[in-house]
């Protein structure tokens, strides 16, 4: 590995820092075309700059700006609420081919890998926000592929029921402390976002941050979730979640062959061109947030707010070299 490289790749990235942040309110009203559904319903965190991490062989090996200042994840988000499906799967809660029954008939007999693929196709309205205002859902009929934070915040309402838990308690107890993520994390959902069982009244997150909300998490926690991937769901002596889910997030969808459970996959190098067909990603806001998983470097690559991470990628991928 070429460490003065990888040191040089990371300090160039911390001057590529993404326009409008500092006015969180305006640049995230500017990513919702549909202007009738422009109004945020969830918390804002205003942008403080470019940063990240790079990780190889279990270590940091460099950072740039300040690694431990939480940011909105945006669609990175979708990335974690897989994870937390995951631990749904191995508990025996969710058949990925069964329908998502715990909603009753709202969701049409829509199965738990449709909502994770995003080829669900539904078109009904939650908290407010119908999933045709999303405008990347334009095209994405029944059984087709959209990318859509209606349809996700579904899949973060079903999961609510099934385990009967907020998430971020879920991800909490069973992924962030053994992790040994700092306690600087949250996840939010909207104002109206809750769910009302049996027992109990509870708030439900939301998937995504067109509308506010969604994880908000530092680039060297977020490189430990990259981390638990790369070593396929085990930490230490402990296992957090099966190497079977992971093989399963990252098995091509038929319909969208570069996606897999709210992952992308570069395996025809059509997510990131010029970056190694091995990697993986979580990605938020068009790559300005990031979440990069090589098995083939033993890398990973947490970057927030950050332009151009197809060439960080590509330089970073240089001179680590594949093992």
């Amino acid at each position: 590995m070429d460490l003065d490289a990888v040191r040089r790749a990371a300090r160039e990235q911390s001057t590529r820092v993404t326009a409008g942040i500092h006015r969180i309110d305006e640049y995230c009203a500017a990513q919702n075309r549909d202007e009738s559904h422009r109004a945020v319903i969830g918390p804002q965190l205003t942008g403080t700059g470019a940063s990240g991490v790079v990780r190889c062989a279990g270590e940091v090996v460099a950072g740039w700006g300040d690694p431990n200042v939480p940011e909105m994840a945006f669609s990175v988000t979708k990335s974690v609420l897989s994870l937390v499906a995951g631990l749904a799967y191995d508990d025996g809660l969710l058949r990925l081919d069964e329908p998502v029954a715990c909603l009753g008939d709202r969701v049409r007999g829509i199965t738990w890998r449709r909502l994770l693929q995003q080829t669900s196709g539904w078109d009904g309205e939650l908290w407010g926000k119908p999933a045709a205002a999303d405008a990347q859902s334009r095209g994405g009929g029944a059984g087709g592929w959209a990318y859509n934070d209606v349809r996700v915040n579904l899949l973060a309402l079903a999961l609510t029921v099934l385990i009967g838990r907020p998430l971020p308690d879920v991800l909490e107890e069973r992924v962030a402390r053994p992790l040994g993520m700092s306690d600087t994390w949250s996840w939010h959902g909207y104002h109206n976002s809750r769910v009302r069982l049996p027992d109990r009244d509870l708030a439900v997150v939301s998937g995504g941050a067109h509308w506010g909300g969604g994880l908000w998490i530092n680039a060297a926690d977020l490189a430990l979730l990259g981390e638990l991937y790369l070593r396929r769901g085990r930490w230490g002596e402990r296992r957090l979640v099966s190497a079977e889910w992971v093989d399963l997030t990252w098995t091509p969808c038929e319909i969208k062959p570069d996606y897999g459970l709210l992952w992308w996959l570069n395996d025809a190098r059509t997510v990131y061109p010029s970056a190694p067909a091995s990697g993986r990603c979580a990605r938020g806001n068009l790559g300005r947030h990031l979440l990069w998983v090589d098995p083939a470097r033993r890398l990973v690559v947490a970057s927030r707010w950050g332009e151009d991470v197809g060439r960080l990628l590509a330089d970073v991928s240089a001179a680590v070299g594949a093992t």
